[in-house]
């Protein structure tokens, strides 16, 4: 196994728990003070008065500790002591507040993002830095801090960041400060916004065998219940679904919904009969597009989509994707939608205003809210059990089920596709990386919530120690574990 090193020692230097500066601020009640803070900040009930200012307080875990840095913070108007703000993606949840007006700092994103927000919300240029992916970039006016822009696999222009730099201010609004302001000690943290974990992230040549103080972590499926497939193996899946589809080649022998459908739909004669299948999949505004362009190669075809959708993929650098694009519906059997689209009441409606040049039509719902995991599944297993159990099963298109709503002329597919990390990843993650504190930034919003996720942080911590090194885990591709 690749990165070993002991947990307590990275670089000659001594992490041990006095040593460990997250430790010390925000050790017990400190910890749980520090939540109470952050909890107040987002009340969703505040109001905006002069008494505090106009603006929310920053939570902690939106500031860096001891550098003048925020992320995914523009709700928060100026943040005290902030000189640098970065932006994970163009999602809208991370973005909040994001607009025109924006006048409080440089914002740091990748290429793709930065030509995205000055698309979607007229962010002046004059605030917009995009920064080189994969290359240490020190940032300016904070005291030497340097960044590296790590590609997050979730929607395009996604990224992790990988600060590295000396504590030298207490920026933001939060009461709890640190006692390393000025210390010559190197902190390393890692943003990982929203991502898909992978085993490229852990063997980046920025992180690689580091010792990370921080881990802001993207906590969205932090459950053992949400263990779906590899994204590489779902697209591949649905690629040669469609490519079977697209010629009436049986999948499922034993299921009748399909077998009823390819009967009837060959049961046609003439010109219906000669009509090809419209292949539509459902996506956000921004995301899930390397399944719409697997589906489009595999049946050799364009993509059409409407003018403004076409307008933020070409935001995107992917000039592949570019080229496959056409404004002719008629030119494409591959069309992108919305994913609010992909239902029978809607896709039936959309097939008939194409009826003079499609048969029928064919819908994917990518969404890791799909996936059901067996019943009688262990919802407490230990770590040893997530990382040894049946995860790594196979999936194809034999694997992808047609909707029970499914009829001879409308057909969908709920695709268990996520642009976040399966709960399976996130141990894998976290077990391959040399880590002092785990931060999360998803579901923080309750005591309940964010104890039932500090119990998985602890048990990866205890198998650490158990097994005294840290080791990179086993993984079938560099895609995936």
């Amino acid at each position: 196994m690749a990165g070993a090193i002991p947990p307590e020692r990275q670089n000659g230097q001594n992490h041990d728990a006095e040593g460990n500066a997250f430790s010390v601020l925000m050790s017990s009640c400190k910890e749980n003070e520090a939540w109470k803070e952050a909890s107040a900040a987002e009340d969703s009930s505040f109001r905006s008065t002069k008494a505090n200012g106009g603006r929310r307080k920053a939570p902690f875990y939106k500031v860096l500790q001891g550098m003048p840095i925020a992320v995914d913070a523009f709700k928060y108007g100026k943040i005290p002591e902030v000189a640098a703000y970065f932006l994970t993606h163009a999602h809208s949840d991370h973005y909040t507040n994001l607009s025109s007006s924006w006048k409080h700092g440089p914002i740091y994103c990748s290429e793709g993002t930065a030509n995205l927000i000055m698309h979607m919300l007229s962010v002046d240029k004059k605030w917009v830095y995009p920064l080189p992916m994969d290359t240490p970039t020190e940032i300016p006016n904070t005291n030497g801090v340097k960044v590296t822009l790590i590609e997050a696999n979730h929607c395009p222009g996604s990224c992790l960041f990988f600060f590295e730099g000396r504590q030298t201010v207490n920026a933001g609004d939060s009461a709890f400060k640190s006692a390393y302001i000025g210390s010559e000690r190197t902190f390393r943290y890692l943003h990982c916004g929203d991502f898909r974990a992978s085993p490229q992230h852990v063997l980046h040549p920025a992180v690689k065998g580091k010792y990370i103080d921080h881990v802001y972590l993207d906590t969205t499926y932090l459950d053992p219940k949400y263990t779906f497939p590899p994204q590489a193996l779902v697209i591949s899946a649905c690629a040669n679904l469609a490519k079977r589809l697209a010629v009436d080649a049986p999948i499922h022998e034993s299921s009748n919904a399909i077998s009823s459908w390819f009967t009837s739909s060959s049961k046609g004669k003439g010109k219906a009969a000669d009509k090809p299948t419209l292949f539509v999949v459902g996506t956000y505004s921004i995301g899930k597009e390397r399944i719409v362009k697997a589906v489009a190669r595999a049946l050799g075809t364009k993509i059409f989509c409407d003018k403004r959708k076409a307008d933020i993929l070409r935001c995107q650098a992917d000039t592949e994707l570019h080229s496959m694009l056409t404004a002719n519906p008629s030119d494409s059997v591959v069309h992108l939608l919305p994913l609010g689209m992909i239902t029978g009441d809607k896709l039936k409606p959309y097939l008939a205003r194409f009826s003079d040049r499609y048969s029928k039509i064919v819908g994917f719902r990518p969404t890791g809210w799909t996936y059901v995991q067996p019943s009688g599944t262990d919802q407490q297993p230990s770590v040893h059990a997530i990382l040894t159990r049946t995860v790594q099963k196979t999936f194809n298109c034999e694997d992808l089920k047609p909707n029970g709503k499914s009829n001879s002329t409308v057909q969908m597919y709920s695709v268990p596709y996520s642009e976040h990390s399966s709960f399976y990843e996130l141990t894998c993650f976290a077990m391959s990386l040399n880590w002092a504190k785990m931060i999360a930034t998803v579901n923080v919003g309750s005591d309940r919530s964010r104890a039932k996720m500090s119990k998985w942080f602890d048990k990866w911590e205890a198998e650490r120690k158990r097994r005294g090194t840290v080791e990179v885990v086993n993984h079938r591709h560099i895609e995936y574990w």
